[in-house]
């Protein structure tokens, strides 16, 4: 009975601030990656909004160098959802020369996405871009808020955070600034896994136990891809993997794994003594990468 109380609590939570965004932003957007924290956001809004449809589209920033698995289960939801689905490419941006893409061992445009999210922000003009991003994930996110203010610079500065007291959310920005909205800060990920299982949510399939080339470097087992730079001396094998979070494939690495079901990731994640970002290649670059990114404007 616990865990069901959890669980309303914190869905019930979700929808309150999807509900806070409608009232309070003229443009908002679902940024959506096709991975399980965006995916339960589309859930979460459909219950917010019901009988209607979801009132914003949803942005993906593609960086180019995605799992197909991944791809493919987005453009299904779309089309299955009838939602509106906007698209930037991180290529664009490296073709019009606003970034550089990376070279050598440890390349990925996963940085690169910040250029490519703020045009699209300036583009149409966005006011709220809502997220999958929760405070258990990494230590830069748990000092956000649950509205997020970013300067007219999509900048984020952490010791400018407001105070959210009694749930009590300030959406009131100056002209240029935007807010970055986390309807599931709050949760683990062990409570999202368990709100897929409850919701009977579908998932792309990288997500569950399955055959895959990899390699192993710096003790992650990397995807062999053309998209990710390998040593000669880094042989190819198969392995039995799983994804616990999915970015691109330059920046996150699988895990061993015969988890088949929902059931079974959730039996796994309940025993496990690894973060889930553990397996985000790019998190390891320094000790504040991910600070560093979000004070640039990523999400």
């Amino acid at each position: 009975m616990s865990s069901v109380l959890k669980t309303n609590a914190l869905e019930s939570e979700a929808i309150y601030i999807f509900r806070e965004v409608i009232s309070q932003f003229d443009k908002p957007v679902l940024l959506f990656s096709g991975g399980k924290d965006s995916i339960t956001l589309v859930r979460l809004a459909q219950k917010a909004f019901f009988p209607a449809k979801i009132p914003f589209p949803l942005l993906h920033v593609d960086t180019g160098h995605n799992f197909p698995e991944t791809i493919a289960f987005r453009d299904k939801l779309v089309e299955e959802l009838g939602l509106e689905l906007i698209v930037r490419n991180v290529q664009d941006a490296i073709d019009e020369g606003k970034v550089v893409e990376e070279t050598g061992k440890y390349s990925s445009r996963n940085s690169l996405q910040t250029i490519t999210l703020l045009d699209a922000i300036e583009e149409f003009k966005f006011d709220a871009c809502i997220g999958g991003a929760r405070r258990d994930e990494e230590k830069a996110r748990a000092k956000e808020r649950i509205f997020s203010v970013r300067d007219d610079f999509g900048q984020w500065d952490e010791k400018n955070q407001r105070p959210e007291l009694f749930d009590i959310l300030n959406g009131k920005i100056e002209n240029g600034q935007n807010v970055r909205v986390f309807p599931i800060s709050n949760w683990t990920e062990l409570d999202v896994w368990s709100y897929i299982e409850k919701e009977h949510i579908e998932i792309p399939s990288i997500y569950f136990s399955h055959k895959r080339k990899v390699f192993l470097r710096d003790g992650l087992i990397w995807s062999h891809s053309p998209f990710v730079y390998q040593e000669e001396d880094e042989q190819i094998e198969e392995r039995i993997v799983r994804f616990r979070t999915v970015g691109d494939m330059t920046c996150t690495a699988a895990v061993d794994s015969y988890a088949a079901t929902i059931q079974e990731v959730v039996g796994e994640i309940r025993t496990s003594t690894i973060s889930e970002r553990g397996a985000r290649i790019d998190d390891k670059r320094s000790e504040a990468a991910m600070e560093k990114r979000k004070q640039q404007g990523y999400f």
